[in-house]
């Protein structure tokens, strides 16, 4: 299957920000919120589709992957050039064995636009089916933290990446 990955638009940003996921993942939640739909359109947001134009996510890189918190617990320190990243799949197709095929597309593309950057991300601690996938395409546990609303982990590639997928069209 080929998949196109584009600049986030605000279509895109208010259809995402109204995304309603069931309970725990309702964390994930952005409520509509004009502010939520601003963040998605000023930085750096991107779609992914099918190639019968179905949004399947989106992924998100640099500071908005990150978790405010965890800047005063220093989880995101590095020592070599880092780039965070963040992603969200449509909520009718999470918990159905779609994620590796989903994270690599993410993983594929953030690996062919920054070959030499470590790559990290944050993950609610609660959300194990996360923590599998991302275990399972290689990164490893560096840092724990918790903000005023759950606790979180911080996660870095630390070996090759097996589940890359190419992604752009």
């Amino acid at each position: 299957m080929v998949f196109r990955i584009q600049e986030m638009d605000e279509r895109n940003a208010r259809m995402i920000a109204a995304w309603h996921y069931p309970p725990p993942y309702d964390f994930y939640n952005l409520g509509s919120s004009p502010e939520a739909v601003a963040e998605m359109l000023e930085h750096d947001y991107y779609t992914i589709y099918t190639e019968d134009n179905e949004l399947l996510g989106f992924y998100c890189l640099g500071p908005s992957a990150q978790v405010p918190a965890g800047h005063q617990s220093d989880a995101y320190a590095a020592d070599t050039p880092t780039i965070d990243i963040g992603i969200g799949m449509r909520p009718d197709l999470t918990g159905k064995g779609f994620g590796f095929e989903f994270f690599s597309i993410v993983l594929g593309a953030v690996k062919e636009a920054h070959p030499h950057a470590s790559v990290r991300l944050t993950v609610a601690s609660f959300n194990k089916r996360a923590i599998r996938l991302y275990e399972n395409c290689g990164f490893a546990k560096t840092a724990e933290f918790t903000s005023p609303r759950t606790q979180f982990v911080t996660m870095t590639l630390a070996a090759p990446v097996p589940c890359t997928h190419s992604s752009r069209k």
